[in-house]
């Protein structure tokens, strides 16, 4: 008897020693994680903060040694992210729809899925030598358009699987009693499904913005940039990550402190829309 408490005391304690163990290494995989991103963030911060002035939003790029800001930049990114959305969102909404109220238990609908699997995860790069193929090159020039392009192509799994997801909550129940007082199919989804569905949509768009704003390989292959201001679409423009990709290479201070101050103003953007995607995913939840 004695043997059989000694035996399960000490299979006691060598688990308690292990378990201990394991939070010791969680909690310091924990901490080295926050420290790291506390540091690029602060870090992040402190450089950016730097070049923040009035300067900064009403001026464009400019030559080295002359005092430039990143206007047209912005607005050439906030064109281009504005035309993703409009061609990849919609896109992806009635593919999303597709899915959840016409597919299930259809083969397509698994082909769509492990389609939709892969480009959600493709390099950013490969897509924009796609788009470079198919749209830059037989044209022989740079444009924005072809970079909207490029990103509603990364925005379009984005929305069509969170689609699909908020669509697949809504109650059968919902849909049943709308059919029983003779709605048509078309109609229940619209004014049933997507209104009950509408917060998830939304913020799946929201992730689907902060997934495209920092994208630079895609621009670079499309749009390339503009160093003057251009609201042409048709014609290359300027957008955020490409002046922070150039300048952040540049042997310039003023050049240098230009792309710190462009990569802490789309931090926050895309903090600010992480933080709007999760105050709605938690109202759709309730």
């Amino acid at each position: 008897m004695t043997a059989i408490i000694t035996s399960l005391t000490s299979l006691y304690f060598r688990r308690r020693l292990f378990d201990g163990l394991v939070k010791i290494f969680a909690w310091s995989a924990v901490i080295f994680a926050a420290a790291v991103l506390l540091f690029v963030l602060g870090m992040l911060f402190v450089k950016g903060l730097e070049g923040i002035s009035f300067q900064l939003f009403t001026h464009s790029t400019s030559p080295a040694g002359t005092k430039g800001g990143l206007a047209n930049a912005m607005v050439g990114s906030l064109i281009i992210t504005f035309g993703a959305v409009a061609i990849g969102a919609p896109a992806g909404i009635l593919a999303g729809t597709y899915l959840a109220e016409y597919g299930r238990g259809k083969k397509l609908s698994g082909a769509i899925r492990f389609a939709n699997d892969i480009l959600l995860s493709s390099p950013s790069i490969i897509i924009g030598l796609f788009i470079y193929t198919i749209a830059v090159a037989p044209l022989k020039h740079f444009s924005a358009w072809s970079g909207s392009v490029a990103l509603a192509i990364i925005t379009l799994p984005v929305v069509l699987r969170t689609t699909e997801d908020m669509l697949l909550m809504v109650p059968n129940a919902l849909r049943e009693a709308a059919a029983a007082l003779g709605a048509t199919k078309w109609r229940v989804i619209i004014l049933i499904c997507y209104r009950s569905a509408r917060q998830g949509i939304i913020n799946g768009m929201l992730l689907a913005v902060a997934r495209i704003s920092g994208e630079t390989a895609p621009l670079i292959f499309t749009s390339l940039g503009n160093q003057n201001w251009s609201l042409d679409i048709a014609a290359p423009m300027a957008a955020l990550p490409i002046v922070i990709y150039n300048y952040a290479r540049s042997p310039y201070e003023d050049q240098i402190q230009l792309a710190w101050s462009g990569a802490l103003l789309i931090t926050v953007a895309i903090l600010l829309l992480n933080i709007v995607a999760k105050m709605l995913g938690g109202q759709n939840r309730r």
